[in-house]
């Protein structure tokens, strides 16, 4: 290994081994980066040759496998509060966009020809509220997060925090269109497909909500690579 290509070698290994938003990684490289040239320059003015320079540079900077686990939680955190952010800006619209269509299309939940069973509108009610409960529940882990930070609390719970509040968040979501779709082909099948803006808007949500559910998944991952 050439004296010349010591920090080099170091950030690759460390860029191997990190998974994550690519700007924050790279962001995070890039600090690692300056940091070791800065150390090495540092060395270098003490009077140590470029490569005894740059190994001590590189030996107080840390191993690669503790820098890369403390790396990886600000990854992991970076991308679960990235999906938080997301779900509660998202979530909320994609709802009121789909209940718009609804409501202009096909009309009120107890609007049947034939009045639906009342378990029927508790799963309407439920669907409804979940957009809502979901964005609460993004908010909540947002500002607890941001206190908990000011704590010692370490960054990779507090990313693993993210990711399962994200996970549970997410699941409620698909637990209401799904249910809700489940509901409505059991009572009124016909109103599935009697409104292609409705089966539209439908599709859309629920390609949202599997979206957010790989964004959510990954936060788990991130925070535990």
């Amino acid at each position: 290994m050439a004296g010349a290509g010591l920090i080099d070698d170091y950030v690759a290994a460390l860029d191997r081994r990190l998974r994550g938003p690519g700007p924050v990684k790279d962001d995070l490289l890039a600090e690692a980066r300056d940091s070791l040239h800065d150390a090495a320059a540092a060395h270098r003015d003490r009077g140590l040759g470029e490569e005894d320079a740059q190994r001590r540079a590189v030996a107080e900077f840390g191993p690669v496998t503790a820098v890369a686990r403390e790396y990886q939680g600000l990854l992991g955190l970076a991308h679960g509060a990235r999906t938080l952010r997301s779900m509660l800006l998202v979530v909320p619209l994609v709802s009121v966009l789909w209940e718009l269509n609804r409501r202009f299309w096909i009309g009120a939940w107890d609007d049947f020809a034939v009045p639906p069973p009342g378990w029927y509108l508790a799963v309407a009610r439920f669907t409804d509220a979940s957009a809502w409960v979901v964005a609460g529940a993004a908010v909540l882990a947002l500002l607890v997060g941001r206190r908990l930070a000011r704590t010692s609390v370490s960054t990779p719970a507090l990313a693993r925090l993210a990711g399962a509040v994200a996970v549970g968040a997410v699941g409620v979501s698909l637990l209401g269109h799904v249910a809700i779709l489940a509901a409505t082909a059991y009572v009124d099948a016909a109103r599935l497909v009697v409104s292609p803006p409705v089966a539209v808007a439908t599709a859309a949500s629920l390609a949202v909500a599997l979206r957010l559910a790989v964004l959510a998944r990954r936060c788990l991952v991130f925070s535990s690579a």
